[in-house]
């Protein structure tokens, strides 16, 4: 071998680590690059690679500096990120050691904003149709803010000018650190268990997108969706977007603008009661002179002014009705006893009696059948023969059959 001394792997790799960690260049650089083969460990742990047109590089970000993203990394997002170049001496491969992660050409608060605002979007947290309607005249309102911030004097002023019959109770709260959000969300949830209020106001003033960025969390926005008292979020200056803008029942722009949104303002209800009293007065006015009018023609009815006198018109109207009916039975009778003597006369006129008064007679057998032809009787048989006066008993001693007019018969 020459002399020349022999490494085992692990002494190479620890050669080539200590050659790293002494380049001060390698100890703390940023690195530019898009995510690629992106992995969260259930450990905390995340492992991804940066690539660019040409080359990767391994990177891992430990559970404690990823504590601190406020964004996710995804497959494909460009990035800057600062750390360490080391090696990993159980596989000698070298890596970036992440301490930081930011998006590249934006801040990573407003790519952690439109991460969450798709995730609760998805989720249907912003979905109109679960938003609560703001009572119109609430009793107790609850602010959930900082008690020491000009936005709940501006709130409490406009409240007391607007509304004094509501209570209001202030449920002191951080609006800004890393303890803001659990203490919005504990506020929240703590006025819903104890019906601490008809309504809720939460908020605070205006400030940069890092001050705002309680309004921002995923727990903040959740405790709003999930509360049953109606929510309005104050967050900030009117151009100020958060999350739990798009959560709350109601988005104020303000925390004053909140305030006038939440009661309604007694100096407008008062000229409006004062609108409808006058309607109501000149109403009345109407409806009295309407029924003063309707009594004095009452008053000149014939029907109070002559009882009788209705009576006797009715008496009049009845008389002259039931003479018009007599008047009609009498006209209608006569119509019908004419008609009688004419069908009689006409029936009388179609009498066989008739024809016997003229001397005719009727020939029937014994049986009372009455004979309509000559051969239907033979000589020997008995016959009767009706006249007009009485019955002749008769026997046919012979029988004679004549031509008839219509046809041929017996000769």
């Amino acid at each position: 071998m020459n002399g020349s001394p022999v490494y085992s792997v692990t002494q190479v790799n620890q050669h080539i680590k200590a050659l790293l960690d002494q380049d001060q260049t390698l100890t703390a650089l940023y690195v530019r690059g898009e995510v690629s083969n992106y992995k969260a460990y259930p450990s905390g742990h995340h492992y991804f690679s940066l690539k660019d047109a040409e080359g990767a590089i391994r990177c891992v970000m430990f559970r404690r500096e990823a504590m601190s993203l406020r964004f996710r990394p995804e497959n494909g997002m460009k990035v800057l990120a600062f750390g360490r170049v080391a090696v990993f001496p159980r596989d000698g491969q070298y890596q970036l050691y992440c301490s930081s992660l930011t998006p590249d050409g934006v801040g990573d608060l407003h790519v952690a904003f439109e991460q969450l605002k798709q995730k609760l979007y998805q989720e249907g947290l912003f979905d109109p149709a679960h938003k609560q309607p703001i009572p119109r005249f609430p009793e107790r309102i609850a602010l959930i803010t900082s008690p020491a911030g000009a936005a709940v004097r501006d709130m409490l002023r406009i409240l007391g000018a607007r509304w004094p019959l509501a209570e209001v109770r202030i449920i002191p709260v951080r609006v800004q650190g890393a303890e803001a959000p659990g203490e919005l969300s504990a506020a929240i949830a703590w006025a819903n268990l104890h019906q601490a209020a008809d309504l809720i106001i939460t908020g605070r003033g205006g400030g940069s997108m890092e001050d705002l960025w309680a309004f921002n969390e995923e727990t903040v926005a959740r405790a709003i969706y999930a509360s049953r008292i109606p929510v309005i979020s104050a967050v900030g200056h009117e151009p100020d977007v958060t999350i739990a803008d798009f959560v709350a029942d109601l988005r104020a722009a303000t925390p004053s603008n909140a305030a006038e949104l939440a009661v309604p303002d007694r100096n407008e209800l008062r000229a409006g009661l004062e609108q409808l009293r006058g309607r109501l007065g000149r109403g009345m006015c109407r409806q009295l002179e309407r029924e003063r009018e309707a009594l004095e023609r009452a008053r000149r009815c014939r029907a109070l002014a002559a009882p009788m006198g209705y009576v006797d018109d009715k008496r009049m109207l009845l008389d002259y009705q039931r003479e018009k009916l007599a008047h009609g039975l009498r006209s209608a009778l006569g119509r019908e006893r004419e008609r009688f003597v004419r069908q009689a006369a006409a029936l009388d006129a179609l009498s066989p009696l008739k024809v016997l008064c003229r001397g005719y007679g009727i020939p029937r057998r014994e049986d009372g059948t009455v004979l309509r032809s000559a051969r239907e009787i033979n000589p020997g048989e008995q016959l009767e023969l009706r006249m007009a006066d009485g019955t002749l008993a008769c026997r046919v001693l012979s029988r004679t059959l004549h031509r008839q007019i219509s046809g041929s018969g017996d000769r």
